[in-house]
């Protein structure tokens, strides 16, 4: 397949041998700002070449087989995996047996993946790789681990001799419901030593491992370890300052995803599992995508140890870690709450269990535990300065948002939760992971709307991106557009809207989400205003394994909606057209049978559009949806409709009347009409719900002109500067567009404290071609630029200058 420059290569040759599961022993130095230590990677051949003896191309085939039918690169279909810490040995090794292409024979990843599994060469390991120094790598002798971590229960392997290269086929044989003991087989199996270096070289986007004299991919060794350690400018790992000036490191699903954190196989059909064991300052917390609530250990003197597991395979890409001096919000009396949610009945149970079809792990949706539990445990990190907002908009909601997820999904995928409010330098409102969240510090002012909307976007992840992933990652709709649809579904139950109230929210957000859409089609290229870029291509990969995502690298795309919006509308079309109470059935259903498991767009649609009435069928075909909604650029035709019936919503009608005075009044001002400010605020409902703000604020930004007195009675009439996020937003657009100097601080505020959303403020403030704009943008680029994500830096760079 051809690749542009802006495409994210994903180079791990996942068709040949597949990632079992990682162990992680790492160090955190905050002076040097590299993380240091070594990862054991447990390898097993892909069983579609295990079969035919030569090269299978990853085709994990349809979403949702059952599991005697797929390969084990069909792991389910999640996202998690990381390292784990620990350098006890690491000085002791010698620089010189890092990155040197002279002391491997393999020229180039092309030769080694292709001719090498032929039998004309060694074979070679491709793993994905960047801005990664590798020290050393070396196959792990696991044949002399103790037998008492061998069940004597297991079946009798006599006819098969475990040699150091082969993975005991006890291990293979240990059934999920044995997790402990695999966990403890792995952990014991990482520290056993070494037996013989092996060659590596590494180039841009890989690292490339071979065994002299070793041909094939069923006789490469099945545990290797490679000391690394991560370089200060690695584009996975973010080392900056919290909000009290301390600092702290996290993960932040950059384009590059881990590579950059430790060497592993990034295609999503490379499900694993793996534990970590993390080394830092003992003032520091470290808090990852684990599934245990993980406490410190004392190391050694000013130095703790934590150790996370998974036990559901998931994709590499998710993985996090964030390292810093975080404070537990401790005062958190509604987790503790009766639920006012009725669990699931056990017929349902029972029917998700038959339907469980995905690689075997300890599922929760066959724990009858899981099923009662309405809402899972949760904690709330946050850095000491922010912990009374968070008191007060984050902790009274959390546990309703969850519940209200629950409600209308059913079992929570994960056992638990966490929440982090990260630096003011994250690029993003939110970022989910398994069993942990991130959370800007931008949802916490104003009114608790953003807040809840923004928490209930993050929890559908836990379904929708994580339980469920997408095969190819250029469909990110399915993650994103499920999401954006779930978070109006969830908040109004949070908010106990009734349907009707329900319905008039839900529309005044379809009305500014158009408006949005509308803004980025008519401002972006055409191809990346397409849902499905690869069209028929979509999920294909090559003989290797080895795969590209259209666009991964295009740091414009970092800040566009248009797969969040776009997606948003065709679900929430689909949901419209066969009746909401039937498609969220469905929906439950599809959770129910697909967790776990990598879907495409096709298998989704179709397993709906077997649902719908017969009436409906040539109205509904995956193709129609194709041709109209996932293939082409631009707004799809029935958007295009359903939008003029927004109009007549009653919220919708509020926010015009307020329009329409606050038009009279500012020509009244330009006449310099006189009247006492107290009559004039009267006016005004100064009620209106944030949503409805951001309308107002919209429709008078096409105004051509606005006066200062008009300006600062608006500000004064809604307390502007204390409202959420996206309402400050829009004021700042209308402080730029009308010069209105006297409130340039609150513009100045945004772009340092709203980083996650004031990018495109920079552009506006460059455009007027006003010299005391254009010194603002300079003045706080240069004051965040160092702390910034370098997409943001890209983006802002290329704007300012």
């Amino acid at each position: 397949m051809e690749q542009g420059t802006d495409d994210l290569p994903l180079m791990a040759n996942t068709s040949h041998i597949l990632v079992k599961h990682y162990v992680l022993d790492l160090d955190v130095f905050f002076e040097s700002q590299t993380i240091t230590g070594n990862i054991v990677l447990f390898l097993q051949p892909n069983s579609s070449y295990e079969k035919t003896g030569k090269d299978c191309p990853s085709q994990p085939g349809e979403a949702c087989r059952d599991p005697a039918q797929e390969s084990s690169m069909s792991h389910s279909g999640k996202s998690i995996l990381q390292r784990s810490v620990k350098d006890s040995t690491l000085s002791t090794i010698s620089e010189s047996d890092g990155n040197s292409k002279q002391t491997s024979g393999i020229t180039s990843s092309e030769n080694c993946c292709d001719k090498g599994n032929h039998g004309s060469g060694d074979f070679v390991l491709v793993l994905d790789c960047c801005d990664l120094s590798v020290l050393k790598v070396e196959e792990v002798d696991i044949s002399g681990v103790p037998e008492k971590f061998m069940s004597p229960t297991l079946p009798s392997c006599e006819q098969q001799s475990t040699l150091s290269h082969q993975m005991p086929p006890e291990l293979v044989a240990l059934p999920a419901s044995r997790w402990k003991e695999q966990l403890s087989y792995y952990t014991q199996c990482s520290r056993a030593p070494g037996c013989g270096q092996l060659r590596f070289v590494t180039d841009t986007w890989s690292l490339q491992i071979s065994k002299c004299g070793v041909n094939m991919p069923t006789d490469f060794p099945s545990a290797i370890r490679i000391w690394y350690k991560t370089t200060a400018n690695g584009r996975s790992i973010k080392w900056t300052e919290d909000q009290q000036g301390r600092p702290c490191v996290y993960t932040f699903g950059s384009p590059i995803n881990n590579r950059a954190l430790f060497p592993c196989q990034e295609p999503p059909v490379a499900m694993s599992t793996w534990n970590a064991t993390v080394r830092s300052p003992s003032n520091c917390i470290v808090l990852m995508s684990g599934e245990n609530f993980a406490a410190p250990n004392h190391h050694a003197q000013g130095i703790n140890s934590w150790f996370y597991y998974v036990t559901m395979p998931m994709p590499a890409s998710t993985f996090t870690i964030a390292v810093g001096s975080w404070t537990e919000v401790k005062d958190n009396p509604c987790s503790f709450l009766e639920s006012s949610i009725t669990p699931v009945n056990m017929d349902e149970k029972r029917s998700s269990e038959q339907e469980c079809r995905h690689l075997e792990y300890p599922c929760r949706y066959k724990s009858i535990e899981a099923h009662l539990q309405t809402c899972i445990p949760h904690r709330v990190f946050a850095p000491e300065g922010l912990i009374k907002q968070c008191k007060e908009m984050l902790v009274p909601v959390l546990l309703h948002c969850l519940e209200a997820a629950y409600s209308v999904l059913g079992i929570h995928p994960f056992s638990r939760l966490d929440i982090l409010i990260v630096p003011s330098n994250f690029s993003s409102l939110g970022m989910a992971s398994p069993h942990i969240i991130y959370l800007s510090q931008s949802v916490l002012s104003g009114r608790n709307q953003l807040c809840i909307s923004r928490v209930c976007h993050e929890i559908a992840h836990a379904w929708f991106g994580l339980a469920i992933g997408a095969r190819d990652w250029t469909e990110e709709w399915i993650s994103e557009g499920f999401a954006t649809h779930l978070e109006d579904v969830f908040l109004a139950k949070v908010l106990k809207l009734s349907g009707e109230e329900s319905k008039e929210h839900q529309d005044l957000k379809a009305l500014l989400r158009w408006r949005c859409l509308n803004h980025e089609l008519s401002n972006s290229q055409e191809d990346l205003q397409i849902l499905r870029p690869q069209g028929e291509s979509t999920g294909e990969v090559s003989e290797s394994g080895a795969s590209m995502v259209r666009h991964g690298l295009n740091a414009d795309k970092t800040f566009m909606q248009v797969h969040y919006l776009k997606g948003y509308f065709l679900l929430r079309y689909l949901a419209n057209t066969i009746g909401a109470d039937c498609y969220f059935s469905f929906l439950r259903e599809f959770v129910n049978r697909c967790h776990g498991q990598l879907i495409l767009s096709q298998d989704f649609l179709h397993m709906l559009l077997e649902t719908v009435p017969e009436h409906l069928k040539n109205v509904l075909s995956v193709e129609v949806i194709y041709q109209i909604w996932l293939n082409p650029p631009g707004m799809p035709q029935p958007l295009l409709e359903e939008s003029q019936t927004w109009t007549g919503n009653g919220l919708v009608q509020q926010v015009k009347q307020e329009v329409s005075k606050w038009i009279r009044l500012n020509q009244r001002n330009r006449r310099g009409g006189t009247g006492r400010k107290r009559q004039r605020n009267k006016e005004f409902n100064e009620k209106i719900v944030p949503d409805q703000l951001v309308l107002l604020l919209d429709l008078l930004l096409e105004e051509n002109t606005l006066c200062v007195k008009t300006l600062q009675c608006l500000k004064k009439t809604y307390s502007l500067q204390d409202q959420d996020a996206e309402v400050r937003h829009r004021w700042c657009e209308l402080v730029i567009k009308h010069k209105y100097t006297t409130s340039y601080k609150d513009v100045e505020t945004f772009l340092l404290q709203d980083q996650a959303m004031g990018v495109y403020l920079y552009g506006e403030l460059m455009v007027n071609e006003d010299a005391k704009q254009q010194e603002l943008a300079h003045r706080c680029f240069a004051a965040v630029r160092d702390q910034m994500d370098v997409s943001c830096v890209k983006v802002v760079g290329e704007m300012l200058f």
